[in-house]
């Protein structure tokens, strides 16, 4: 059907190019006496006919353009089409105004040239500038008049957008929900699709702990939308030539310049290889644990062994581990136990101990 549409256009394309240029070209080539040529109906047949018969060479290829361009703007946001548009329409403005400003000069080059330029690189221009600054543009339309109510902001301080990445293990954690409700995650939280996908995966899947967790992902990323103060963005962007959920994150950080919010050690390290900046719940969560200092003395219940030798393992209210050097004797009892040191990771908190009496 396309083809058929572009053929049909080709024919009246044709017929309008053929009574334009048809008859300087007759005058050119000595022909315009000639009473056939000199027929309009006869130049609108000639043009429409050689580009109809040009239609079946170059058609499939202009329906591989369209579609192409089909496939390119349903892959963006609406929102960044408006904005984009808009930006065109103003840049195609001041090019208009431009243009006939030039047109005053009166010089035979510069004023058929000029405003076409100007037309292509202003349009452009407007496009583009309408389309990456859509999210400043929002801001200082939707920005709140209330200046008592501090609410997070969707940019830095010198204008650049803040972009924070989730991934799919932070939203299925959950706290993510509860610090952003607190107003100390900064800017807009980033949903790509393709995380958005595999949440739908798990939460489609057989297996019924998995079913809960991605459910409950998608609990998390509506509640967000709900009470958060700045907004949640749903990207669409996607690269086919990855497999990997991890990678295509990092890739669509680098390209946003965003941060990625994780609670997934081995993505934070794949994050450090590759230069992008990662905010891990979890240092988050062990941030704002209670400080222990080797040599304070605390109250524990070892409750088995370790791995190790003689070792009992106990744990705080918090969940941090106590290894607990020749704690094994001392399994189901609440003893008095000194700091030794203190192990700090992405992963976590150790805390190495002695019982007091050996300490003492």
């Amino acid at each position: 059907m396309l083809k058929k549409v572009i053929q049909v256009a080709f024919l009246f394309i044709g017929g309008a190019l053929g009574l334009i240029f048809l008859p300087p070209l007759y005058e050119l080539i000595h022909l315009s006496s000639n009473p056939w040529l000199n027929n309009p109906y006869i130049s609108v047949a000639i043009g429409a006919s050689l580009l109809f018969i040009l239609s079946f060479v170059l058609s499939d290829y202009c329906v591989r353009l369209i579609t192409w361009m089909e496939e390119v703007l349903f892959r963006l946001p609406a929102g960044d089409l408006l904005f984009g548009t808009l930006g065109l329409i103003v840049g195609l403005s001041v090019a208009f105004l431009i243009g006939f400003a030039v047109e005053r000069i009166q010089l035979p080059v510069i004023t058929d040239i000029l405003p076409i330029m100007f037309s292509i690189v202003l349009g452009y221009l407007g496009f583009r500038l309408g389309f990456s600054k859509r999210d400043e543009l929002l801001q200082i339309f939707t920005k709140s008049g209330n200046p008592n109510k501090k609410r997070a902001t969707d940019a830095s301080q010198d204008g650049k957008p803040m972009y924070k990445l989730l991934d799919t293990s932070v939203i299925i954690d959950g706290r993510i929900a509860d610090i952003s409700e607190t107003g100390f995650v900064e800017g807009t939280l980033v949903v790509a699709q393709f995380v958005l996908t595999e949440l739908q995966h798990i939460a489609d899947s057989s297996d019924t702990l998995k079913r809960t967790r991605g459910r409950r992902g998608l609990d998390i990323l509506k509640r967000l939308q709900d009470e958060r103060q700045s907004k949640v963005l749903i990207v669409d962007d996607d690269f086919e030539d990855v497999g990997e959920v991890d990678l295509k994150l990092v890739r669509l950080a680098k390209k946003m310049d965003a941060q990625i919010l994780t609670n997934d050690f081995n993505l934070n390290k794949v994050c450090e290889l590759h230069q992008v900046q990662v905010l891990n719940i979890n240092d988050l969560a062990n941030a704002v644990k209670p400080v222990v200092i080797p040599g304070e003395d605390m109250q524990v219940v070892v409750i088995k062994d370790g791995k190790e030798h003689n070792q009992g393992v106990a744990y705080l209210d918090d969940g941090t581990m106590i290894v607990v050097e020749g704690g094994r004797s001392y399994i189901g009892q609440a003893i008095t136990v000194t700091v030794t040191s203190v192990l700090q990771t992405s992963a976590g908190r150790m805390i190495f101990a002695k019982p007091k009496e050996e300490t003492a």
